[in-house]
């Protein structure tokens, strides 16, 4: 693949380079953990905390066991939000841990 002749952009060329290292899914999966808030909305964002993604799971801080339990009945939604409109780099699983993360 030739690149284009003349300047780029910062975001073209580091876009360019994340397709061709095979990180794009990885970096696009992680995305998670800075729009976390806008794709749970504010009531589970203010009892939660996205802590990492490893291997397509995303680990969750909650600040209470009731809390816990909800979120564990929810599951299936907060999968579907949290990959609404991702391409390859979705996530595959939610862990919900007890931390003081939040």
């Amino acid at each position: 693949m030739r690149t284009p002749a003349g300047p780029q952009t910062v975001g073209d060329v580091l876009a360019r380079f994340l397709a061709k290292s095979g990180l794009a899914p990885k970096v696009e999966a992680a995305s998670v953990l800075t729009d976390w808030a806008e794709r749970v909305g504010p009531q589970i964002a203010a009892v939660t905390e996205p802590l990492r993604v490893s291997e397509g799971t995303l680990f969750v801080a909650v600040s209470t066991s009731p809390w816990m339990m909800e979120l564990n009945l929810m599951k299936a939604d907060l999968m579907r939000h949290v990959n609404a409109g991702k391409g390859e780099g979705r996530i595959e699983q939610i862990v919900f841990v007890m931390g003081p993360g939040t």
